[in-house]
């Protein structure tokens, strides 16, 4: 690649950063959601989203997908009964009339750039094998059996509600590389902001784009320039190591499909050297079941944000005083209130404390603050309950005490 090539292309990663910063700022609590589905598309990989109804699934995908100029886009909700013709393209009816068998594909998958397809595991059995094609290979044979169609598809994002539950489903599921679990909001103010802004017209906003052939360029030529030192091989080699322990077993191709995505988040940032940083990104990509995630982002964690790593075993003990609330339940408000003053709200406010340190001090790093932000929130939420539950006090209170 030659230095205008990659002027250029640390151009287009610039507005992709900047696309990411507008997203973040208005979807709350999904930054880290918002830059790894940038990162995935970057690398030219597909993603899911998966989490409950009603945490903004769709309409974060349909925001980031439609700051592709130039691209054709195409989405589609499936379910059981949907078929190949209606996701790849129906039959000609005048050609049939002339007695010819052929299908039309604009608007369809088979001429797509990007792609966001919700409920994937819904796919149809007629449709699974066509789908499993776009998605691996980027092909689509034809319903006449001709020759093998190749389809643009750079990148696809996928959603469900739930995780795959049969051997079809599990196909679709293996060819997602990154995994990303959405939520409903955990910090009460911003869930304060998203009842206000259902009342309060929202002021104008930025919009960065970029172009379809910019983000061609990068995916196919200045993603696979970045170097791939040996210490982030050696990394990997350890990391893998480390999850066979915990018998986390991953397919020698996710492993290696996950360098593309390594080299896609340090392009994202401007570099031209995969970092250790850029390693935290794993924590999407290796686990099967959301049970699991957590271990992987603690062993991920441990070799590359040592932050990160204290910030989880802070969530920990943030859970267990959830659960000691939760166990609670029923009990006078005495009772209650003498845990909350004697115990969980001292806890909590010290916790909260060194969680903001820690966010602090991976900032200034210039390190990954995902984990961080994610304890964050979840210690202002248990905080918020404490306060309204064991003590009636105003939850609002909350922000002015962390």
């Amino acid at each position: 690649m030659t230095a205008g090539q990659f002027e250029h292309a640390l151009s287009t990663a610039q507005r992709l950063r900047a696309i990411t910063s507008e997203l973040a700022d208005r979807y709350y609590e999904r930054e880290d959601v918002v830059r790894t589905l940038v990162t995935a598309m970057l690398a030219g990989q597909h993603s899911l989203l998966l989490g409950p109804p009603g945490t903004a699934k769709s309409e974060l995908a349909r925001e980031l997908t439609g700051r592709i100029e130039g691209a054709n886009l195409w989405e589609i909700l499936l379910s059981k009964f949907t078929s190949p013709t209606r996701m790849f393209g129906p039959i000609d009816v005048a050609a049939l009339s002339r007695g010819e068998y052929r299908q039309v594909y604009d608007g369809r998958a088979t001429t797509a750039h990007i792609a966001f397809i919700d409920e994937i595991f819904k796919c149809s059995t007629a449709a699974l094998n066509e789908t499993l094609g776009l998605l691996n290979e980027r092909i689509y044979h034809p319903e006449n059996g001709g020759a093998p169609i190749a389809c643009p598809l750079i990148s696809a994002i996928t959603a469900s509600n739930e995780l795959p539950s049969g051997e079809d489903s599990a196909a679709i599921y293996d060819r997602l590389l990154v995994r990303l679990e959405v939520d409903y909001l955990n910090d009460p103010s911003n869930f304060a902001a998203l009842i206000r802004s259902a009342v309060t017209a929202a002021a104008p906003v930025a919009r960065t784009t970029i172009t379809l052939t910019e983000l061609q360029h990068a995916v196919s030529t200045a993603v696979p320039a970045v170097e791939v030192p040996d210490v982030i091989v050696d990394a990997m080699c350890t990391l893998r190591a480390s999850l066979r322990r915990r018998e986390l077993v991953s397919s020698d191709r996710r492993w290696r499909v996950s360098v593309r995505l390594l080299q896609a988040s340090a392009l994202l940032d401007g570099r031209t050297e995969v970092s250790e940083n850029d390693l935290s990104v794993l924590t999407h990509v290796l686990w099967d079941s959301p049970a699991q995630r957590p271990t992987v982002e603690r062993e991920v964690l441990q070799m590359v944000n040592p932050d990160a790593r204290e910030a989880l075993d802070l969530a920990d003990a943030i859970e267990e005083l959830a659960a000691d609330l939760d166990a609670k339940a029923g009990q006078s408000r005495e009772a209650l209130s003498d845990w909350a003053i004697k115990e969980a709200n001292t806890k909590l406010a010290r916790a909260g404390k060194r969680l903001g340190k820690l966010r602090a001090d991976a900032e200034q790093a210039g390190r990954s603050t995902a984990s961080i932000d994610r304890a964050i929130a979840r210690q202002k939420a248990v905080h918020a309950r404490v306060l309204t539950e064991a003590l009636g006090v105003d939850a609002s209170l909350v922000q002015a005490q962390v």
